[in-house]
């Protein structure tokens, strides 16, 4: 069954405070954006500045250069999945292996220009892979429909990966999402920008277990 995850993307530890707030009474599985001003154009808050509720179930996306230099750091908050970036330097194979050991799930994140088959190293040694079709560092974002083609290349080489996808999600492509393979669906504009947030995340959430014909 596919979910959804509300998205924490912040510039600020105030920012992330107050994201935290519109989602916390209700949210379950959440992803939270981290970044180094390099591999992103903007700054976010980094692995030292995180922390969430008890109940939360918490994927962290590390949009760094060299996570390398990330590592320690993000193991030691215990998110139960760190995705990062097939694009990042450094070995990305070794790192997956290296969270895995400490019994964290890891992640890899696909840009819209990586081919699966160019990085099946790093997908054969993923428990996710994360198709991302925002905008780096940003809520917002389009959700390029053409990329869930890359779900077939994907699962040809890990048949049994978890697939998530970033960017655009909306109530008009979320069953499309869902219906083409899609696990975890990261919202984030269309939840945190909600005049009602907790409206917002029912909404998507009743829209990917509806039944039907697309």
């Amino acid at each position: 069954m596919s979910v959804i995850a509300p998205c924490v993307t912040a510039e600020s530890t105030d920012d992330y405070k107050i994201q935290v707030g519109r989602i916390h009474t209700f949210a379950e599985r959440v992803h939270i954006d981290i970044s180094d001003g390099e591999f992103t154009p903007t700054f976010l808050v980094d692995a030292n500045q995180v922390w969430w509720p008890e109940n939360w179930q918490v994927d962290i996306h590390a949009m760094v250069q060299r996570p390398a230099e990330q590592l320690p750091a993000l193991i030691s908050v215990k998110p139960s999945l760190i995705i990062l970036h097939a694009e990042a330097e450094g070995d990305i194979v070794q790192m997956l292996q290296k969270i895995k050991s400490v019994g964290i799930k890891a992640g890899v994140a696909l840009q819209r220009s990586t081919v699966p088959g160019d990085v099946a190293p790093m997908i054969q040694a993923a428990d996710h892979v994360m198709i991302f079709s925002g905008t780096l560092g940003r809520f917002g974002g389009t959700a390029n429909l053409m990329q869930l083609e890359k779900i077939r290349l994907i699962k040809a080489i890990n048949p049994n990966v978890e697939i998530g996808w970033d960017g655009g999600i909306a109530v008009d492509n979320a069953y499309n999402l869902t219906q083409g393979g899609v696990d975890v669906l990261n919202a984030g504009g269309a939840i945190q920008k909600a005049p009602d947030p907790k409206v917002a995340y029912d909404t998507l959430v009743s829209e990917i277990n509806k039944h039907g014909i697309i």
